[in-house]
């Protein structure tokens, strides 16, 4: 449930055996990166508002922190800003949109993997399988292939993006 413009994550799962300081859910719903673990971020400040980070039930978390992460890869370094600390959170989610704003770079889904592509080069930077449904981001299994290798996994869309207040256009 989406309150105005307070923080929004989609959940649709509360396992907390997979949350670990290095893995990440993609989530084209959030509007907001959350984690639940404040430990392995970069830098972070207590957070002095009132908001809440609501989820799919309607109810409201208590955010704690913000916070900051640098995420490295193999190709490059990825930042993280604004992450709202949820202790009560069950898994770490990284909004689409803000990922894509904040590093200058495609994030594409398919039916079993996605990948993030620089902007400008459009060199792939990171590709992935989803697991058990799930898309998953995380540092250490992250796949980086060679542009030659992607039309074997059926990769045949192009995508352009203008700027990270403009809609993608697929050709």
């Amino acid at each position: 449930m989406h309150h105005g413009n307070q923080a929004s994550a989609n959940l649709s799962f509360n396992d907390a055996s997979t949350a670990n300081p290095v893995t990440w859910f993609p989530d084209t719903g959030a509007n907001q990166h959350v984690t639940p673990n404040i430990a392995s971020m970069t830098h972070a400040d207590p957070y002095l508002g009132n908001d809440q980070l609501y989820v799919s039930d309607g109810k409201g978390l208590i955010i704690s922190n913000t916070a900051h992460k640098i995420l490295h890869t193999p190709k490059r370094t990825f930042t993280l800003s604004n992450i709202l600390h949820v202790p009560k959170i069950k898994k770490r989610f990284l909004s689409v949109q803000q990922f894509r704003c904040e590093n200058c770079v495609f994030f594409l889904v398919s039916l079993n993997f996605f990948y993030v592509k620089d902007l400008i080069t459009k060199t792939v930077l990171l590709l992935d399988q989803s697991k058990n449904g799930l898309y998953i981001l995380t540092e250490s299994s992250a796949m980086c292939l060679p542009q030659a290798f992607l039309p074997m996994f059926g990769i045949v869309a192009s995508v352009i993006l203008v700027s990270c207040s403009e809609s993608l256009s697929i050709k």
